[in-house]
């Protein structure tokens, strides 16, 4: 019987790791480029989804013990070796470094998601910042990153208001969400949903400066229904 017991074990082990291999092979890849509070938060959210996650910084070797926690789903690497490897590329660093990013990616983020969840702040990231929340920074983004599809999304809310209210029990930690191509909001749609949010489509990227620093829902925490209200006033 013991010797049954622990076949049967090891056949449901056996199924479960080839279920969750498979399911990561059909869920898109994600390169988040920062693996600081917010790069990391996120980050961990999706491997403990299912999703490939590859964690960059300027030092990848600081990242193996954030690795070595997650499992096989993560690896950790440079900015580069994030955008080649995602299907969706995160831009999780100070708003500053985004310029340069915009143009030594530009070839390895042709035509993909670049989900920008970084901030303008003129005292720290000087006259982009400015200009960005002068435009509009879900436009000014995309001007950053014009071969890419850019949504703005999860800037609003701090780190460790995601990571505590990821997955709570009752209504979902709403996350606003702003793009002007439609497929990219889909996908950002379902990663929102699988980190444990609400996602709330609050426009084109023109729209994202609803909740942008300086706005009346930066770093709100809010429902769907409360959001949307707060959205129509």
């Amino acid at each position: 019987m013991l010797n049954i017991a622990k076949a049967f074990c090891l056949s449901c082990c056996f199924i479960l790791c080839a279920s969750a291999s498979v399911m990561a092979e059909t869920l898109p890849r994600i390169g988040i480029i920062g693996a600081g509070s917010m790069g990391g938060t996120l980050g961990r959210l999706w491997v403990k989804a299912g999703y490939p996650v590859f964690f960059s910084s300027r030092h990848p070797q600081e990242l193996q013990p954030l690795i070595a926690s997650l499992g096989p789903l993560a690896k950790a690497g440079t900015p580069q070796q994030a955008a080649e490897f995602g299907e969706v590329v995160v831009m999780a660093v100070p708003y500053g470094a985004l310029p340069a990013l915009g143009k030594n990616l530009a070839e390895s983020l042709k035509d993909k998601v670049v989900l920008d969840v970084a901030n303008p702040y003129p005292q720290r990231d000087g006259d982009v910042a400015t200009q960005a929340l002068q435009v509009g920074s879900g436009v000014y983004s995309a001007r950053l990153f014009p071969q890419a599809r850019v949504v703005r999304g999860f800037n609003s809310i701090a780190a460790s208001s995601l990571a505590s209210n990821a997955h709570r029990t009752g209504d979902a930690l709403a996350v606003p969400l702003a793009g002007d191509d439609r497929k990219a909001l889909d996908t950002v749609i379902q990663l929102t949903k699988a980190a444990g949010f609400a996602p709330v489509v609050v426009g084109d990227l023109s729209k994202a400066t609803l909740f942008q620093p300086g706005s009346d829902l930066f770093l709100q925490t809010m429902t769907a229904d409360e959001l949307k209200q707060a959205i129509s006033r």
